[in-house]
């Protein structure tokens, strides 16, 4: 099945996520283009979702490829009453939930615990916003659980409250809470991090460059 081309007055009025919804429902009907679509159109968000809930940036394209696998065999249960972005994130939280009781029940053969330095070693360097997306990881593992999702949620992945509740299970205005808490700490960590010791002296100063307030800008 092909999609039909939108008239050029609708083009102008059709938000992102409809389009997904409507790709996610083209794809129940068993249209390949649709599914392509759909999948690429949100795999970032999945894979950024991912990463920061279950705080491991290396299993995030497994947990991702995991929750694209099970949309992709609930789709013919996909009715559109919600934004598929929506929908596919509340699989991802199932996939991670579903992660951390598989990594439980099963024996531990090493602990990682500096997941943030093999992550570093794992991923080129020099590249824009490298250190400052590093940083930010540093931060945001932290927090409580809940708070990273909900910062996660609604300032990375960009979903609207009313869809974040959704997708955490719990009223809008807990998550707005959570948003507000998790913010407050993160910009009390960088300011904590701004003071030199007292054995930086003029060095610790000239230590704190552009990065850090670049990371700043990304959590305000």
């Amino acid at each position: 099945m092909t999609l039909p081309a939108l008239p050029a007055s609708r083009e102008k009025t059709t938000s992102p996520d409809e389009s997904i919804t409507a790709w996610a429902l083209a794809a129940r009907a068993g249209d390949p283009e649709a599914v392509e679509r759909f999948v690429g159109a949100l795999h970032r968000d999945v894979v950024r979702y991912v990463a920061h809930l279950s705080a491991d940036p290396q299993a995030a394209d497994d947990l991702a490829q995991d929750t694209f696998l099970r949309a992709l065999g609930s789709l013919h249960r996909f009715e559109g009453r919600c934004s598929a972005r929506t929908w596919l994130l509340s699989i991802a939280r199932r996939a991670v939930i579903d992660s951390f009781r598989y990594a439980a029940a099963r024996p531990r053969l090493s602990d990682v615990q500096d997941w943030q330095l093999a992550v570093e070693h794992a991923q080129p360097r020099d590249l824009p916003g490298f250190d400052e997306g590093i940083a930010l990881l540093d931060l945001l593992a932290a927090l409580p659980e809940e708070r990273r999702e909900a910062f996660t949620l609604t300032q990375l992945v960009g979903l609207p409250y009313a869809e974040a509740a959704v997708v955490s299970d719990c009223p809008v205005g807990t998550v707005r809470s959570r948003v507000a808490r998790a913010r407050a700490t993160l910009m009390g960590q960088l300011a904590e991090a701004e003071e030199p010791r007292p054995d930086q002296g003029a060095a610790g100063d000239a230590g704190r460059g552009p990065s850090t307030t670049r990371t700043a800008a990304m959590v305000a």
